[in-house]
């Protein structure tokens, strides 16, 4: 095999499996050393936040609008129980993210109500039978994340606490540790590492029968053996090929990150079906509808190792829809050396609620500044809007001046950014893109 071989394998396996190891980085991260207001917690137990989100937790695109409550699930202990409290009609969702990021279940709010309720998760082979009352959910892969949102405004924690609490997982039968995420060969350099983890995390945690063959293309280099990891003990060359190609493979990611298939209106990518990769698994809540699956079998790779990068465990749409932008009404990057502003008219229509939230480039982390402001939305106290009943938010690295601008003031970093759009529970003029959304205006200088 020739080492340009060997580079456009490793840069495909790369795309191929970014989603995979990225997210299962994240797993161990949470259980092990948590994310911000997320304590570590080990599999099986659920890491409450206590508040909302802010610049502490490094993670990517993480929303300012809901308290989180995350969850590592190992079903190899076999099954575990769910139970949910009565939330009395606040919004709430726990999304189900298998191990390659596909979003097969979702309990809350939209999905099963907001009554109390029981679920069984158990692993992909399980052939037991249900207890009266009990929805069984079942697994794609033993490893998987449960990704809990409480709507909060920010007055009313205590309340959220409780809810929290109250939300329990127990394995059925507490016999035996979970086997958690396999180790990667210390002996690997740093430059393969990624290989390695997609080599036994894979095996681990097989992808959906429709993509074995995908799988079984990058068997030449070396992603398929079992035993000994072959990145050992590569040759120099061998090794410089396949680094190489990682590195071609990260910077095609980047490439479809920000000039991605998904369709554009005033500088806004509508990344409505951004997530819509999944198209094997379907439990409760989650929508088996051709309107929501990408049907490219080359562009759902792609689009899912985009949204990975760009937006780790977001929803479906009729869940959330997201939407972001890059761009002022010029088509230049915004860039806190400018102000801008955004004049929705009318304000985006959800069942649920909408929020404008700030992220810093590339790394999509939320920006700290001097109000602790981080989104904004129908849920932010004392903002104004106009006469008639429209929304101007301005957006700046400096304080406005003008009392309306301030208190509609949505703070940004000195460098680039990305806002996000976020609209929970969207009306169906948001998805048939009747609802259209303003370009960011730089305001002259």
């Amino acid at each position: 095999m020739t080492d340009t071989s060997r580079t456009e394998l490793a840069a495909q396996a790369y795309i191929y499996g970014f989603p995979l190891v990225f997210n299962l980085d994240q797993v161990h991260r949470y259980v092990h050393d948590g994310v911000g207001a997320n304590p570590a917690a080990p599999f099986n137990t659920f890491s409450h936040a206590r508040t909302l989100a802010g610049p502490a937790d490094t993670f990517v695109t993480i929303n300012n609008d809901t308290v989180y409550s995350m969850a590592q699930i190992d079903l190899s202990v076999g099954p575990v129980a769910l139970h949910v409290p009565d939330t009395d009609g606040r919004y709430y969702v726990l999304q189900f993210v298998d191990a390659w990021t596909n979003n097969f279940a979702y309990v809350g709010h939209r999905a099963t109500g907001t009554k109390s309720g029981d679920f069984l998760l158990v692993p992909p082979t399980w052939t037991g039978t249900p207890t009266a009352q009990t929805t069984v959910i079942r697994f794609p892969t033993t490893v998987a994340s449960i990704v809990g949102r409480w709507a909060c405004g920010g007055d009313d924690l205590p309340s959220v606490h409780a809810l929290q609490d109250a939300t329990t997982l127990t394995v059925v039968d507490s016999a035996g540790a979970p086997a958690g995420l396999p180790v990667p060969d210390s002996e690997v350099s740093q430059d393969l590492l990624f290989l390695e983890k997609l080599r036994i995390w894979s095996q681990a945690f097989p992808p959906a029968p429709r993509d074995r063959e995908l799988q079984d293309s990058f068997s030449p280099i070396g992603v398929n053996e079992h035993g000994a990891s072959p990145y050992v003990s590569l040759s120099a060359d061998d090794a410089a090929a396949l680094a190489d190609g990682l590195t071609a493979g990260e910077k095609n990611l980047h490439e479809a990150l920000t000039h991605g298939s998904s369709p554009e209106a005033n500088g806004w990518k509508l990344t409505f079906h951004a997530f819509d990769y999944n198209l094997d698994y379907f439990e409760v809540g989650a929508i088996d509808d051709p309107q929501f699956k990408i049907a490219d079998p080359r562009l759902r790779i792609i689009e899912r190792a985009a949204a990975a990068k760009g937006g780790l465990w977001g929803n479906h749409p009729y869940e959330a829809a997201y939407i972001m932008t890059y761009v002022d009404d010029q088509g230049t990057q915004l860039n806190g050396n400018r102000t801008y502003t955004i004049r929705l008219d009318p304000t985006p229509p959800v069942s649920a609620f909408w929020s404008l939230t700030m992220y810093s480039v590339p790394d999509f982390f939320l920006v700290a500044n001097p109000i602790d402001r981080y989104s904004i939305g129908d849920r932010t106290p004392g903002i104004v809007h106009d006469a008639d009943g429209a929304l101007t938010i301005t957006i700046s690295h400096e304080e406005p001046k003008d009392a309306t601008a301030k208190a509609n003031w949505l703070p940004c970093p000195r460098g680039d950014f990305r806002p996000v759009l976020r609209m929970y529970e969207p009306s169906p003029a948001v998805l048939d893109q009747s609802y259209v959304v303003p370009a960011i205006t730089r305001s002259r200088e």
